[in-house]
C-alpha cells in the first residue's frame, strides 16, 4: 500500500467480530487502515471455517445431519434446516402438508426477525448509540421464548425434517405469537424514534458506503441490502 503524503494520522483497525470467544476463531477478519472515517485500505482475511460438511453428509442419516446443519448460521438456523430438507424434498417430489409448511414459514419469519434485530442492535452500539441495543435485545427475547416453546431449543433448533417439521405447535403457541407480532409492531414506532430520528446515527451513516442499483447487483448483493439500493426484489415474492 502507498500512502498519500498528504495523509499521515493513519490508523490500522481490526474489523471482525474476531474476539476471545471460541466461536469466534478463524472468522472472517477484515485489517482496515483509516483516515479518519475515509477507508485507506483494506487486507481480509478470509479465516478457516470450513469443516466438510458435505463430507460429514456422506456418513450421516438427515436425522443425525441436521444438528450439523442448524449450526451453520447460528443466528438464523431455521434458513440453514429449510434449504437442507428442501433439496431433498424437490428431488423425491415429497409434498409438505399445507399445515406443516405454514409453521415452516413462521418459524423462517420469526427467525429472520431475529437474525436482523441481531444485526441492528450491535451496529447501533458500534455508532456510539447504546440504548437503541438494549431496547432491541429485550424484543429478541421474546422470539426465543417462541422458538423455545415450539423446538425446545433457544438456539440451533433441529426442527425441520424432510417433509414436515418435527413436532406440532404447543397449546396457545400462535396466540403468543400474534401477541409478539402485536408488540413488535409497536417496538417499530419506538425504534423509528431511537434510530431513524437519531442525530448520532444519521451524522454517521448518511451519505456512507453508498452505491448504484447496478453495481449492488454486480456485487450479489440480496435481502433488504439489495432493497436499500432501491431494487424491488423478494426472494419470498419471486420465487414463489
Amino acid at each position: 500500500m502507498t500512502v498519500p503524503s498528504t495523509r499521515k494520522n493513519l490508523m490500522i483497525v481490526n474489523m471482525s467480530p474476531y474476539h476471545p470467544h471460541p466461536s469466534m476463531h478463524g472468522v472472517l477478519r477484515m485489517i482496515v487502515t483509516l483516515d479518519g472515517e475515509d477507508v485507506i485500505d483494506c487486507e481480509t482475511i478470509l479465516g478457516y471455517l470450513h469443516r466438510g460438511m458435505e463430507k460429514i453428509a456422506e456418513n450421516r442419516t438427515i436425522i443425525q445431519y441436521m444438528p450439523y446443519v442448524t449450526r451453520w448460521d447460528y443466528l438464523a438456523t431455521m434458513f440453514t434446516e429449510a434449504i437442507t430438507v428442501n433439496a431433498p424434498e424437490q428431488l423425491g417430489n415429497v409434498q409438505v402438508p399445507q399445515r406443516a409448511s405454514y409453521i415452516r414459514i413462521i418459524m423462517l419469519e420469526l427467525s429472520r426477525i431475529a437474525s436482523h434485530l441481531l444485526w441492528l442492535g450491535p451496529f447501533m452500539a458500534d455508532i456510539g448509540a447504546q440504548t437503541p441495543f438494549f431496547y432491541i435485545l429485550r424484543k429478541r427475547e421474546f422470539l426465543y421464548d417462541l422458538f423455545e416453546a415450539a423446538t425446545g431449543m433457544r438456539m440451533m433448533h433441529n426442527y425441520f425434517r424432510i417433509g414436515r417439521v418435527a413436532a406440532d405447535l404447543p397449546h396457545g403457541w400462535i396466540d403468543k405469537c400474534l401477541d409478539f407480532c402485536d408488540y413488535c409492531l409497536m417496538r417499530v414506532v419506538e425504534y423509528q424514534k431511537l434510530i431513524t430520528q437519531n442525530p448520532i446515527f444519521l451524522e454517521r451513516v448518511e451519505g456512507v458506503g453508498i452505491i448504484g442499483g447496478e453495481e449492488a447487483i454486480n456485487w450479489g448483493l440480496s435481502g433488504p441490502m439489495l432493497r436499500a439500493y432501491g431494487i424491488l426484489w423478494d426472494l419470498r415474492k419471486v420465487d414463489h
